[in-house]
């Protein structure tokens, strides 16, 4: 009995321990190698996961229009190039996919648009994500974010986010798709406003490309020559990014870049909140305390200088417009009223100007109809009291 509970614990520890790896792991060099076909099986698997947890062979090939042995064939294929992964629960045998294969059909996509061209190393990793140096044609550099949620060391994002909305159960490639999406629609926003921002260039699945940020994280920085500057710049990014409705969330020394001459860059935006949320003024002053605490733990900077939540008007409110989270239903319906008002044309300034003009003549026949009675009721009055 022993044996058998040491056996099987040291098999959920190796499925465990290549799950984790199989996440990480990243290797484009097969992406050149594989065919048409086989790229139509993982569409069709991940069409068909829309709907199933594990997608059987039979719809595999149904939606690819393949025949059954030859699907049967490439899937295989797929099974030992870990694109995809051959499971059975509940009586149920059929294929998943993986984070490798979501990988190539976002670069095949990207590709295809021409947005890049090339990849290289990575230079970033962190609970959520995975961040590499990618390139174009013209050898211009640029980010790749790879969204990878459902980590050992982040599970609780379905607890902490709301992505799912009203549905109760997602894979974590739906909900990777998803961040990706509202961190692309984020960045899109504060760029287009002047924020300072990573440019966003495309978006496709779970993949985001920007360009890239010739900076170092506020982190790795050890010495600042204007301290009192720097730490004044982070608040007034900190409160203008309040007056467009928004609050960061992880506005920390991770997600703050800065170059030699000293300018800030803001990054890693999924987790944005609206200041309507009912614990804004906790996010808030969550992202002030961290900024203090790190300016007084290397820099040997401490301020009385912060922003509070309550004395900050919003002028942009942003947050409607890109529904964060915690966006109260009373300023979308006010928002959307404002919105909708269209200014009057000129062909209703000249009916307007009509209408007004006959509403004066109607006035004006009212004035002297009432004159012309005043003037018999005095006729009146003066013939009563002649004897």
């Amino acid at each position: 009995k022993q044996w058998y509970q040491r056996r099987v614990r040291d098999t959920n520890y190796f499925i465990n321990t290549n799950l984790s790896f199989s996440m990480v792991k990243f290797d484009v060099r097969q992406l050149r190698y594989l065919s048409r076909e086989e790229f139509r099986c993982i569409v069709a698997l991940e069409m068909g996961m829309k709907n199933h947890e594990i997608c059987p062979s039979e719809l595999i090939a149904s939606i690819a229009n393949l025949r059954h042995g030859g699907c049967f064939k490439i899937l295989r294929d797929l099974v030992q190039n870990k694109l995809i992964r051959y499971d059975h629960k509940n009586g149920i045998r059929g294929y998943h996919l993986t984070y490798a294969g979501y990988d190539y059909l976002a670069l095949r996509s990207l590709c295809s648009q021409d947005v890049i061209y090339s990849i290289g190393n990575k230079i970033g990793v962190g609970k959520e994500s995975d961040i590499y140096i990618a390139a174009a044609e013209d050898d211009t550099q640029f980010v790749l974010k790879l969204h990878r949620l459902g980590r050992i060391c982040f599970r609780k994002v379905k607890e902490k986010r709301d992505y799912l909305k009203k549905r109760k159960n997602a894979s974590w490639l739906y909900l990777s798709r998803l961040a990706a999406e509202r961190e692309y629609s984020f960045l899109k926003a504060l760029y287009d406003r002047g924020y300072p921002v990573p440019e966003p260039m495309s978006c496709n699945r779970h993949a985001i490309v920007m360009r890239l940020i010739p900076g170092y994280p506020l982190a790795q920085v050890k010495t600042i020559t204007n301290t009192a500057k720097v730490y004044t710049k982070l608040m007034q990014l900190i409160v203008r990014l309040a007056q467009m409705g928004l609050i960061h969330g992880d506005y920390n020394e991770f997600n703050l870049m800065i170059d030699d001459d000293e300018k800030i860059t803001v990054i890693d935006l999924p987790q944005m909140i609206s200041t309507s949320h009912e614990n804004a003024e906790y996010y808030f002053d969550r992202d002030v305390e961290c900024v203090r605490t790190w300016f007084k733990k290397r820099y040997n900077f401490d301020s009385d200088d912060r922003p509070y939540l309550a004395d900050i008007i919003c002028e942009a409110p942003v947050d409607v417009e890109m529904k964060a989270s915690g966006y109260s239903r009373e300023v979308n319906e006010e928002f959307e009223s404002l919105t909708l008002k269209k200014p009057p044309t000129d062909d209703e300034y000249t009916d307007s100007d009509e209408d007004g003009s006959e509403d004066e003549e109607d006035d004006e026949d009212d004035e002297e109809e009432g004159e012309e009675g005043e003037e018999n009721e005095e006729d009146c009055v003066a013939t009563e009291e002649t004897p």
